[in-house]
């Protein structure tokens, strides 16, 4: 043989390598006859004298039989597909799995073989020749800050003899016994051979973290393990052997200390993961060879892979306490590094993937992106045809680990089969953190051309309740321009354990926990047969307002039909509480008198820390200004300082908010997700309406595939491009709601055709579809509008009170505002409110003369009646000044608009502030109500000056009216009588009779000039019987109107009765005083009386009829 072509020493290190002798001894001809110097080649079957008199061996005769069997075994397919007349192409299709399985464990062998090799010579021929490129160098040579750990490999070499004895200890004792007694088939199981091999792991790299937290300890460990692992598996019963005879696994493992102690053993517990997924190989044995076929091979290691990602991936963790009382939730799960709140924007130059004429015409591309953080993964809506998209999306991701957890971004191009990879781009996380925002152009890798234009920002998780406010408000200026509603704080829940849980009939549950915030739903494991069972399980929600949401746990059976305890906390105590902080037991309701739950509940306010959160120059902190912008901002003496403005100058966009009806009618054909004793059932669907950044809820109909809600919502909008109005219908169920479809209408065209009526099919299910009607409302400056917009709305059928007007009101700015004790500058906000609806302006920093610039909408029911109350706060509570403004008072201004400056209540005597104030009617164009009823209710013409008709004459003998006078007496508009005339007042009503419909409908209009016997202004309500059964069935009464001698009702009410029956009737109108809400006493005002008999009711009448004095009660 030829010597061998290298140094001695390199001889004598393959040598004396028991792998490799090994590996020789199994491959002779891997050496290509090269001669070591003092070393021997032969083998020892090399070694073995020949067989006496030259005649074969036994052994020898053996091996050809073999052979010519293994050869008789491979040629048994082909007789059989041709005894069996299967085709060919049988034999061909076996031959070809066949010869990638073949490969697929060559190439397997292969690279385990060369990684062992280099595992052997990484400090010599590794860096020398083995590796061609610096990125394939060891880590600790390629990255400057992480170091060798020769010593912790040497430790691990000394112990893996002991912890192959320990795994096998392990397997045969305590995992045998587990996988026999789950499956009946499997009592034959057992391992028949473990071992961990020679090689142990190998740690290439260490980085240590200290200055992260001083009361733990991060080490990255960078591990690459090739080992010659054997690990088999028989199943007797089916004769069934597999096994793994060697693996690789190559990542970084992130081992954390903490928490460090005063005691021994200092160190607290060890928490081990994976930052990323790692690589990871197998080779198997056995029956899992078939796992090698192409298509199985990496589906096989990716179902491995993944199972250890469920397992040791972020946000998964393997903690080992090391001392006693440790809370192991909090160390499995505990508080986040920080949020990343994601705005993918666009893109530019995309590659196109889509062809024409068999390639000969490029077309464009469907692009959409899928955004990856660890184990969160988020898609973007599709574009079509469009090589430049724009999605504006945003998404927000919680961050375990920093350093360490990258955002990882890929876009594809949507096909109907496989969609197409358009590109990818990476970036570190620490970059973000350290920036606080990055809005940036990134290239796209692995593609010729492209870019991703992304705006990440940094939110630092505080547990200062002081900034929810700020963030808040800072939000909504996001969700205005991206639709998108952010999150202001983040939820976090520990769940301990519960105590003393109810039976189940007699026996231990098996509970289970539910967590919800709004339409959140989180679930804990099932703890089997346990009243008192432990969790030790964290859940994250993410939190719009937490001043507003709650917090409901349902403790439940396992099977979810018996539900052993629930409870409802408001998230704002936590607002209230030290460091948002709630750590205690919580007494269960519905439950056993001593069932309690015990959670840890912290509560993170999400801030974005930059100098972005300054709104102005002016709001910033005097800290954060530089001289420059000091002396920018400087305004001089009140000599050269500008004239204060006399009328507040919004942007052109004020006021032309859109106002949006949206009418939720019915369902037809829905699925039946409620099925029982294997029949179909049926559902019980509700929807969940978005539009404009709110989110309506209709009621539940129970056990109807055809529901029929009739509900009508309200929402304010802007015209911003992109916007839809989303339905998605579910089945509410006792634990989580099932999904029954949705659809979606584009708002913008709505806006362009004000109208649309439509039955949408419901995407994503096999059957359904929903009848919707939505309305753009027209806004009209004209207050002689407001009468006949009012009386459309009371008469629209199944609906609450609509609104008549939209309020839009721009916060200018303020003027001397009260100052704190000790003379120091507040810190002023602005609340404005109607009725229960209120917005917030910006915190305006050290000054009393804010400027806002800010603008906000409301919907108004009834501009008579409300009114629009405004606060001026300190940032803390400290009142710096109030405003109640009656919406009313802009009916007689002009245009409907004040643009003025208006007067403060409170501390300071020259307070004022700088509004403009606008109303619009809302004028609906295809209003459902009765046109015939309309007509005559808008005939009626106001009272002006009338005369009173002689009574009519009641024939009715058997309806004794104890005064004659009370008798009605009809009003006619073009008459010449003030309503002075009348001591006791008016009332305005319309009576009609419908024949299509066949019921009597009287509307009550409204009342003029009441008298009471109080000083007060009464509380009146209209109170309507048809005589003569005065009984429950033919009472109707209106609502109560408060403090008010001329009230407006504009209310519908119905008798289903024939018109003959209805000309026999006669009426008994009461008009009374509510005069306590505890007392049932109640003050009569006066009386009318109205025969049918004298009247057209199938023409209809709206009239005015005076009022008489009456005595007498309900």
């Amino acid at each position: 043989p030829a010597p061998f072509p290298g140094p001695a020493w390199l001889a004598t290190a393959v040598t004396e390598s028991p792998v490799r002798a090994e590996y020789y001894r199994v491959h002779p001809s891997a050496h290509n006859g090269w001669r070591i110097p003092g070393r021997s080649m032969r083998t020892e079957e090399d070694a073995q004298p020949p067989a006496a008199g030259g005649s074969p061996s036994s052994s020898e005769l053996m091996a050809v039989l073999l052979s010519l069997l293994k050869s008789l075994f491979w040629l048994l397919p082909v007789y059989l597909a041709g005894y069996m007349g299967f085709s060919v192409a049988f034999v061909l299709l076996g031959l070809l799995i066949y010869v990638g399985w073949k490969r697929t464990r060559e190439g397997k062998e292969q690279s385990l073989n060369l990684a062992l090799r280099a595992l052997d010579t990484e400090d010599t021929i590794t860096a020398k020749s083995s590796f061609g490129i610096k990125a394939e160098l060891p880590t600790w040579v390629n990255i400057a800050d992480v170091e060798k750990a020769e010593w912790l490999n040497k430790i691990l070499s000394q112990i893996w003899p002991f912890l192959s004895q320990y795994l096998e200890k392990l397997l045969v004792n305590q995992i045998t016994p587990i996988i026999r007694s789950s499956n009946n088939h499997l009592q034959t199981f057992s391992f028949t051979k473990v071992d961990l091999g020679e090689k142990p792991i190998k740690v290439t790299g260490v980085k240590v973290y200290t200055e992260m937290d001083k009361k733990q300890i991060l080490l990255d460990l960078h591990i690459s393990y090739v080992g010659d692992v054997e690990i088999n598996v028989e199943v007797k019963k089916f004769f069934c052997k597999a096994g793994v005879k060697g693996m690789q696994l190559h990542g970084m493992l992130r081992v954390i200390l903490e928490p460090l102690i005063g005691d021994v053993p200092i160190i607290g517990a060890l928490t081990l993961f994976f930052i990323r997924r790692p690589k990871m190989t197998l080779d198997w044995t056995g029956l899992t060879n078939l796992l090698d076929i192409p298509g199985l091979n990496v589906m096989s290691d990716t179902m491995v892979l993944d199972i250890l990602a469920g397992h040791l991936v972020l946000p998964n963790r393997l903690t080992v306490p090391l001392v006693q009382g440790l809370r192991v939730a909090e160390l499995r799960s505990p508080l986040p590094r920080g949020i990343i709140r994601i705005h993918l924007i666009e893109a530019k130059d995309l590659v196109s993937l889509d062809t024409y004429v068999k390639g000969v015409l490029k077309g464009k591309s469907d692009p959409y992106a899928i955004v990856r953080v660890g184990t969160q993964v988020l898609t973007s809506k599709v574009i079509d045809e469009d090589l430049n998209p724009k999605w504006h999306e945003m998404y927000e991701v919680i961050v375990h680990e920093v350093p360490g957890q990258e955002l990882e971004l890929e876009i594809f191009d949507k096909d109907p089969d496989q969609d197409d990879f358009m590109g990818r781009m990476k970036l570190d996380l620490g970059e973000v953190k350290n920036a606080g925002i990055v809005d940036n152009w990134f290239p796209l890798q692995d593609v010729k051309k492209g870019s991703v234009h992304l705006r990440l920002e940094w939110l630092s998780l505080m547990a200062a309740s002081s900034k929810l406010e700020q963030v808040i408000q800072m939000n909504k200026g996001i969700s205005a321009k991206s639709h998108e509603e952010p999150s202001a704080a983040i939820l976090v829940v520990y769940l301990d354990k519960a105590e003393d849980l109810p039976l189940k009939k007699n026996k231990d549950p098996s509970p289970m926990m539910q967590l919800s915030v709004q339409d959140v739903t989180r679930e804990s494991k099932a703890v089997l047969d346990s009243r008192s069972p432990v969790w030790e399980e964290a859940f994250h929600f993410f939190l719009q307002d937490p001043s507003r949401q709650d917090l409901d746990i349902q403790v439940k059976d396992d099977d979810q039909q018996l539900t052993l305890g629930s409870l409802t906390l408001p998230l704002n105590r936590l607002l209230s509480e030290d460091n948002l902080t709630l750590d205690q037991g919580f007494q269960l309701e519905h439950s056993g008198p001593a069932s309690r739950i015990y959670m840890k509940i912290v509560l993170r306010i999400l801030y974005l820390d930059t100098p972005e959160v300054c709104f102005t120059p002016s709001t910033c902190p005097a800290s954060e200004i530089s001289e420059d912008a000091a002396e920018r901002t400087y305004i001089g003496s009140s000599v050269d300082a500008e004239p204060k403005p006399t009328k507040a100058s919004p942007s052109a966009q004020f006021g032309t908010e859109h106002t949006v009806r949206i009418h939720l009618l019915e369902a037809e054909n829905l699925i039946a997700k409620d099925n029982f004793m294997m029949r179909k059932g049926k559902s019980d669907p509700y929807t969940v309406v978005k539009a404009g950044g709110k989110t309506f809820r209709s009621k539940v109909i129970k056990e109807e595939l055809n529901p029929k809600w009739q509900e009508v919502y309200e929402v304010i909008v802007n015209e911003v491009p992109g916007q839809e109005v989303e339905f998605e219908l579910f089945d509410k169920d006792i634990d989580k709601d099932d999904f029954l479809g949705r659809c979606k209408i584009s708002l913008p065209r709505l806006l362009n055709i004000k109208f649309i009526d439509e039955w949408l099919p419901l995407q994503d299910v096999k059957s359904g579809r929903l009848h919707v009607k939505l309305e753009c409302l027209s806004a009209v400056s004209s207050a002689a509008e407001l009468e006949q917009v009012m009386m459309i709305n009371s008469l629209t059928q199944n609906t609450e009170d609509l609104s008549a007007a939209i309020l839009s009101v721009f916060l200018d700015q303020a003027s001397e505002l009260p100052l704190r004790k000790g003379g120091k500058l507040p810190n002023p906000m602005a609340e404005v409110s109607v009725r229960k609806v209120s917005h917030k302006s910006k915190i305006c920093i050290q000054t009393d003369s804010p400027m806002w610039d800010e603008s906000f909408s409301f919907l108004i029911k009834n501009p008579h009646t409300e009114t629009m109350e405004l606060q001026i706060k300190d940032e803390g509570s400290q009142s710096l000044g109030s405003l109640k403004l009656p919406v009313s008072k802009l009916m007689t201004a002009e245009d409907l608009t004040l643009n003025q400056w208006f007067q403060l209540e409170g501390k300071g005597s020259n307070s004022q502030i700088l509004m403009k104030v606008q109303l619009r009617i809302l004028v609906s164009q295809h209003a459902d109500v009765d046109r015939h009823v309309l007509g005559l209710a808008a005939s009626g013409e106001p009272l002006r000056k009338a005369s009173i008709e002689p009574a009519i004459p009641i024939p009715s003998p058997d309806l004794a009216i104890s005064n004659p006078d009370l008798r009605h007496r009809v009003i006619h508009s073009d008459s010449g009588l003030d309503l002075t005339d009348s001591p006791h007042g008016h009332i305005r009503l319309t009576l009609h009779y419908p024949a299509e419909e066949k019921k009597l409908v009287i509307i009550v209009h409204s009342c003029r000039k009441l008298q009471t016997t109080s000083k007060e202004s009464p509380d009146p309500y209209v109170n309507m019987v048809l005589l003569p059964d005065k009984n429950r069935a033919t009472k109707r009464k209106t609502t109560v109107k408060k403090k008010t001698g001329n009230p407006e009702y504009n209310e519908k009410f119905e008798w289903e009765i024939s018109l003959e029956e209805a000309q026999r009737k006669m009426l008994e109108v009461s008009v009374k005083n509510s005069i306590s809400f505890i007392s049932r006493e109640r003050e009569p005002l006066a009386k009318v009386y109205i025969d049918f008999s004298q009247l057209d009711l199938s023409a209809g009448v709206t009239q005015w009829f005076e009022l008489k004095d009456s005595k007498g009660g309900d």
